[in-house]
């Protein structure tokens, strides 16, 4: 057997409990064991597929309440740390067995291109790079995030830096007609992360900070699925059936995977395919066809669906719909003390069919609800696209959605066009699935019982959570907005926290448009455009307490016992953060 090294990680992906799982890519089969100071271990053998070599090691036996070095050994040689990086060591920290009055901190962003990208684009200092410099600079374990939440796009397929586009040149053979400067193939996907997760202190970050993550559309292609004539012209392409598979098996192997807390990883199904198989390659080319091919299926067919009334009754009766979700969910949940994460795929799974599009499909909408509903102090949903824009812009994609659905062929075809120039593809212009998320935060945060039956003027069937945020990127700026209800006594306040982009950048002509946005001027035009095509006005209302900041930024969302606060730093010139927003999330805000 070939020596072995460790090409891209560790990565500390998950800590639940007293186990936590480590993801690496090393250069050849081998056997990866992780090992504390504090003598908790775990051991796995590489994977392997398309000539690559992965493993995800659950280490178990960590002492609550601590944090602890560990070492990563391959084939029992020390493979991290680097004794040369000077970096402090890598730790893994457990939060106390009874975690409940223990304060929860999320760092969040989206939208972050190599760095490498700086030397043809020159784009702003990078904003995760910078927060990894300030804790390398006082790396106290106490300070450290509970967990960093990555919104989307974390690679771009298709806006590479110039040492891909070297190595494409280099390919002898691609599918005809694949574009030049985009990847195609899984091998040339890994080469992304590579160069994006060796960055010296974002790799140092990602091996001490857990992490999680989802999917936007630059992990596969601009605009991916922005409607069913998106998807029928990308399918004449001859090199889109690679694109699609291999886009999606990347994701599983190296953001996906690490999602899934140790019981999740165990009953997976792939997982245990890839993990019993010598080598796993097709097992992921049929599990890349696949799971694209189901996004054609016909989800909807009820229309009571689209009624948010329905909402509590189907979360408290999902046994009783008569749909299931896909037979692979990218969505995933999870709890840290008092504070409920769910992670929403709004890209791979949309319903596209018009008159019926959709962010989830009913069967994970369902699964959705189930997890909306429970106990805990304060709900969390990540989305990478945002559900409140700028409300100028909102109206447009909500008017421009009604005239595609249009009797009138010309004026659909018009409005189709339009929809996919501009990128008119948010929560706004799929309207049934933003009602419904703005119901069911209705309903969480005015305490309306969810069992069908139940006496409404009994009293609350729980206690309303003490808030609700939807966090967001995509959008390259950032801004803080506060949700209000027009026909409902809702206590809880309900935010959209929009952190965007980590490494990227707005066109400056664009930034104009996006404040006014926010203007009550333009907006009240927009709304009257929209009105005139029949869109009806929503229930729910938004205003801006914070930005638009246009530069690169990081936000840390933290919960305290009921009270929840959100800063927002972006990067100076010399590369260092600067606070840009504070905002309270509480009741009064």
């Amino acid at each position: 057997m070939p020596s072995s090294r460790l090409l891209i990680g560790p990565l500390l992906r998950r800590v639940v409990g007293t186990r936590a799982t480590v993801w690496v890519e090393t250069s050849a089969p081998a056997v990866v064991t992780v090992r504390t100071a504090g003598g908790a271990t775990g051991t796995a053998p590489t994977f392997s597929a398309y000539d690559h070599h992965y493993a995800i090691v659950v280490v178990a036996g960590l002492t609550p309440d601590s944090a602890t070095t560990y070492q990563v050994l391959i084939d029992d040689e020390v493979a991290w740390p680097v004794p040369e990086s000077g970096f402090p060591p890598s730790v893994i920290r457990t939060r106390a067995a009874d975690d409940r009055d223990q304060p929860v901190t999320l760092l969040f962003g989206s939208c972050r291109e190599t760095t490498q990208h700086a030397t043809a684009r020159r784009l702003p200092p990078d904003a995760l790079d910078a927060y990894a410099r300030r804790l390398i600079a006082d790396p106290d374990p106490a300070a450290l995030p509970d967990l960093l939440v990555l919104l989307g796009d974390q690679v771009y397929a298709d806006v590479t830096s110039p040492t891909v586009r070297r190595l494409l040149r280099r390919r002898r053979r691609r599918p005809a007609g694949a574009p030049a400067t985009q990847v195609v193939s899984f091998d040339e996907y890994t080469k992304l992360y590579l160069e994006s997760w060796r960055d010296p202190e974002i790799r140092w970050l990602l091996s001490t900070v857990p992490s999680v993550m989802i999917f936007d559309d630059h992990e596969v292609i601009d605009d991916w699925n922005t409607s069913a004539s998106w998807r029928a012209d990308m399918r004449g392409r001859p090199w889109w059936a690679e694109r699609i598979r291999s886009g999606l098996a990347s994701y599983w192997v190296y953001q996906h995977l690490g999602n899934l807390a140790p019981d999740e990883i165990a009953a997976d199904p792939v997982y245990a395919k890839v993990v019993a198989a010598e080598d796993a390659t097709a097992v992921l080319h049929e599990f890349g066809e696949r799971v694209d091919r189901e996004a054609d299926v016909a989800h909807d067919t009820e229309p009571s669906w689209s009624s948010a009334r329905d909402c509590g009754a189907r979360s408290a009766h999902s046994s009783h719909v008569p749909w299931r979700a896909r037979s692979y969910q990218w969505s995933y949940a999870l709890d840290l003390g008092r504070t409920r994460l769910v992670m929403l795929d709004n890209r791979s799974s949309r319903v596209l069919e018009s008159g019926h599009r959709a962010m989830l499909p009913p069967g994970e909408w369902s699964w959705f609800l189930d997890r909306a509903h429970g106990v805990y102090d304060h709900l969390v949903v990540g989305a990478s696209l945002p559900w409140l824009l700028p409300p100028g812009i909102h109206h447009v994609e909500a008017w421009n959605e009604r005239l595609a659905d249009s009797r009138r062929r010309w004026v659909a075809r018009l409005s189709e066009r339009l929809r996919r120039a501009l990128d008119l593809e948010h929560w706004a212009s799929f309207r049934r699935s933003f009602d419904a998320l703005g119901e069911l935060f209705a309903r969480l945060g005015s305490g309306t019982p969810a069992e069908p039956g139940a006496r409404v003027g009994a009293g609350p069937a729980y206690a309303p959570p003490a808030s609700i945020s939807v966090l967001s990127g995509d959008v390259h700026h950032s801004y803080v907005a506060r949700a209000r209800f027009a026909d409902r006594t809702v206590h809880t306040p309900v935010h959209q926290l929009t952190c965007s982009p980590i490494h990227n950048q707005v066109p400056a002509a664009m930034r104009p448009l996006m404040r006014l946005g926010w203007n009550p001027g333009p907006a009240a035009a927009t709304w009257a455009l929209a009105r005139s095509a029949g869109v009806r006005r929503s229930s729910v209302r938004w205003r801006r307490l914070a930005g638009p900041y246009f530069g690169n930024a990081v936000a840390t969302l933290t919960h305290r016992g009921r009270s929840a606060e959100v800063v927002i730093e972006g990067t100076t010139a010399d590369g260092r953060l600067r606070e840009v927003a504070r905002q309270p999330l509480s009741a009064d805000a």
